[in-house]
Formats: C-alpha cells, sequence, structure tokens
C-alpha cells in the first residue's frame, strides 16, 4: 500500500463552512501550515492539505452532500498556557482552563468556531500513559 509522504492511515479531513476563516484559525490560533490547495469552479475551498506539528490533515468547503461535521482533537504542544492564548487569541472559547492532570498531561480546553474541541495538551512525564 502506497501512502503520499507525511499521511498516516488515518488522516483527518474537516469539512466545514467558511473554509477560508477556519484554516485562518489553523493557521493563526494554533500554528498550522498550509500546503496545497485546490479550488472548486465556484472558488470555494476543494480542499487543502495542510501540517500541524508533524501531522498532516486536510480541510473542505461544505456542499449539498456534504454537510459541516464537528469532532473532537487531541493536540500535542510544547507550551499548553501559551497554546490555550492563542487559540482564544483567535476566536476559540474556553471550555476548560490549562492544569496539570493526572496522567502526566499539563491539558486545556477550548472549542473552535466550527464546533470542534480541542484539547490542547502538553505532556510533562516523558514516559508512555499507563493505567
Amino acid at each position: 500500500m502506497y501512502r503520499p509522504p507525511g499521511y498516516a492511515a488515518i488522516t483527518p479531513y474537516f469539512v466545514v463552512e467558511n473554509a477560508v476563516g477556519f484554516i485562518d484559525f489553523l493557521v493563526n490560533g494554533l500554528g498550522a501550515v498550509e500546503e496545497l490547495r485546490s479550488l472548486r469552479p465556484d472558488g470555494k475551498i476543494a480542499n487543502v492539505q495542510m501540517q500541524l506539528g508533524g501531522a498532516r490533515f486536510m480541510v473542505s468547503e461544505t456542499a449539498p452532500d456534504f454537510p459541516p461535521m464537528s469532532a473532537a482533537y487531541y493536540l500535542y504542544v510544547e507550551h499548553a498556557d501559551a497554546a490555550m492564548a492563542r487559540a482564544c487569541e483567535h476566536g476559540a472559547e474556553a471550555v476548560m482552563q490549562v492544569a496539570d492532570m493526572p496522567y502526566g498531561d499539563r491539558q486545556g480546553g477550548v472549542r473552535d468556531n466550527w464546533g470542534n474541541l480541542w484539547w490542547i495538551s502538553q505532556r510533562l512525564e516523558h514516559r508512555p500513559y499507563s493505567a
């Protein structure tokens, strides 16, 4: 099986209204990088390939057969407090303030304007999770 370099077997694909605004939030609020953009004949986004912290994913504008879908994402960052502040400065709403968790992460949560939850997590312990 062939996968393009950098893509995992499961690759998140965001389908959102106002994809341009969502991409702006991803770039400015979370630090993502846009790699490739293709447009539909109506000028709206058909597909944007992006990268965030080593993970690749895609974004597209909704269409009649593809309504918006939201989900929850666990985002590992270098500094949870700074990442939370940046996300909120760019329109996300805090749903859980950053705190040290019993499983070894410093974590907070935000909801973006597209209904997605982002669990922003800084791993404090340099070991795998354990039961």
